[in-house]
């Protein structure tokens, strides 16, 4: 048997957490002696969630980065979490699996994304047995056969009936959101004015359409989370002193060719940046600890001093961090990204 610090230090899980899962007894074998809990030798690390699916400036890639700038006291004193531009959910992800969240709260303007995280968190076995059979039907298929269905699917998406905000679960359209995001150009979620789906397939030998035991865990981490389709302005009602909130909107454009800004049909102005700013500032007075993420201007004119005005009272941290979209091949690379806190 080992001891609990002895598992959590080479699992890289905090002891809190580790420890609540023992509790919960989703630690095989775990035993409470006294205070402190011993694991079997042969205890394996739980699988904890991660994004199921690929997104547009999802953090996958910078997420140590900005896991390294989490609050003091998060699943301490900090007991909630919101993030109401949750996109692929990396963060949302990770902070559930490593934390102590008695709360949690995400959003997003998407309807059709919100309603795949609902069918997950509520019919993960229905929604993996769909998409074993649309994997059973395409992978075996030559690349012809292959574009034919993915039009075909891609035109049923298309055909709707849409998601809308107050919309219960839709298993079908969520498991063509997923096929589609799978099998798609470079895993992404893009729609033209008219709110129609619009990315050409993409070439991959054998993409990864169903990843059972990962929305497995998705869902277990989702159980209890409060999902709404909406305005980030809405989480106001959830967020207070307690709560750690992530903010990752839609990126300031660095050129005006910037691409894959469109994951809704809403713009993101800099008159939206300057309503978050005021969001921002009226959530930190409330006392809550904010992270926030967006583009840094200087990647392209090293005199924009957009944010760094914007969010002048607050904590400003440059990244360097990996692209994972591009619409080039060789637009991809180390790029400075903005990190902003409330907070030390």
């Amino acid at each position: 048997m080992i001891h609990i610090d002895t598992a959590a230090r080479q699992w890289g899980i905090p002891v809190q957490k580790l420890s609540l899962l023992c509790a919960q007894q989703k630690i095989p074998g775990a035993i409470l002696a006294g205070e402190a809990w011993f694991l079997p030798d042969t205890a394996q690390k739980p699988l904890f969630a991660h994004p199921f699916l690929k997104w547009a400036g999802g953090k996958s890639r910078s997420l140590a980065e900005i896991a390294a700038h989490y609050p003091a006291h998060l699943g301490g004193e900090i007991t909630r979490y919101a993030e109401p531009f949750v996109g692929g959910g990396a963060v949302l992800f990770h902070v559930l699996s490593h934390y102590h969240i008695e709360q949690a709260y995400l959003s997003d303007t998407n309807p059709e994304l919100i309603n795949v995280y609902r069918v997950v968190q509520r019919h993960a076995p229905q929604l993996i047995q769909r998409l074993e059979q649309l994997s059973a039907q395409y992978l075996p298929l030559e690349s012809a056969a292959r574009k034919l269905y993915y039009y075909e699917k891609r035109d049923q998406f298309n055909a709707g009936p849409f998601c809308a905000p107050s919309s219960p679960p839709d298993l079908e359209r969520a498991a063509l959101f997923v096929f589609l995001n799978r099998t798609c150009f470079n895993g992404l979620y893009r729609v033209n004015r008219k709110g129609k789906f619009n990315v050409p397939i993409g070439r991959y030998r054998a993409p990864e359409i169903v990843n059972a035991p990962l929305l497995r865990a998705a869902s277990a981490a989702l159980e209890h989370v409060e999902l709404v389709c909406g305005s980030y302005a809405q989480s106001a009602d959830f967020i207070d002193a307690n709560t750690f909130v992530y903010l990752d909107p839609p990126y300031r454009p660095l050129s005006p060719t910037s691409s894959f800004t469109a994951y809704t049909q809403d713009a993101f102005d800099d008159d939206s940046q300057r309503a978050l700013a005021d969001f921002f500032a009226a959530m930190s007075d409330r006392g809550a600890r904010l992270l926030l993420s967006n583009s840094d201007p200087k990647n392209s004119d090293p005199n924009d001093t957009f944010f760094d005005e914007l969010y002048a009272p607050f904590h400003i941290h440059r990244l360097r961090v990996g692209r994972a979209i591009s619409a080039k091949g060789n637009g991809r690379g180390k790029v400075s990204e903005l990190l902003i806190s409330n907070y030390p």
